[in-house]
């Protein structure tokens, strides 16, 4: 079933070279979207570009790191340059390191503060502009991952990171709703294979990353 309200929509998307971005974006494509995809992969953001070029669909892509806030407004300014304006911004990269606490991950940490919440925040602050204006209708979506609200052993600074994103969220759906801009949150009900592979060898170094 088509979603007309979709059609020539510009949707940017980060972490859309695999997993749920990758979805995500053909998904969309296929109902009428034009969609704008970065994630750290190049490669596998060009091949995605072509598949759903190839399919019918209207794709263009950059190479982007969300902790690079500079990278972050070149994406925007992509979809700007390309499409014409940004109407929806889905904030889907993430990355999900396991390691207990004692292991004393600190350079992990940061790393998810980098990617899952500045990640985010950098996104928000290069779009919110082009969506502050009174004739558009824009949305904020943000990706809150598998059971993200259960703290389990191992996940537990992943989780907070992720609580994070929540308060984010609504804070940002209190202050924009009268803008004529929509916050909502996606909290998936399954995980990426890649991301389920790295679950469950529970191998603190390899992370799981949708970039």
């Amino acid at each position: 079933m088509k979603m007309s309200n979709i059609t020539n929509k510009v949707v940017v998307i980060t972490g859309a070279s695999s997993g749920i971005g990758e979805s995500t974006a053909k998904l969309l494509a296929e109902q009428g979207a034009k969609v704008v995809l970065g994630a750290r992969r190049s490669n596998r953001i060009d091949a995605v570009v072509q598949e759903i070029s190839a399919s019918g669909g209207k794709a263009i892509g950059f190479a982007t790191d969300v902790t690079k806030r500079a990278e972050v407004e070149a994406l925007i300014q992509g979809a700007v340059d390309g499409f014409g304006r940004v109407d929806v911004l889905l904030n889907n990269a993430g990355i999900m390191p396991i390691a207990p606490i004692e292991a004393l991950k600190v350079d992990e940490w940061d790393r998810q503060i980098d990617v899952n919440i500045k990640g985010l925040l950098y996104g928000v602050a290069a779009a919110l502009p082009h969506m502050q204006k009174p004739e558009e209708r824009s949305h904020h979506q943000h990706s809150f991952g598998f059971r993200d609200q259960n703290v389990r052993p191992g996940g537990w600074f992943y989780c907070s990171t992720k609580a994070a994103v929540r308060a984010l969220t609504e804070g940002l759906r209190m202050e924009l709703h009268s803008q004529n801009i929509r916050c909502t949150m996606i909290s998936p009900a399954r995980l990426p294979p890649n991301c389920r592979r790295a679950v469950r060898t529970k191998r603190p170094e390899r992370i799981c990353a949708s970039s």
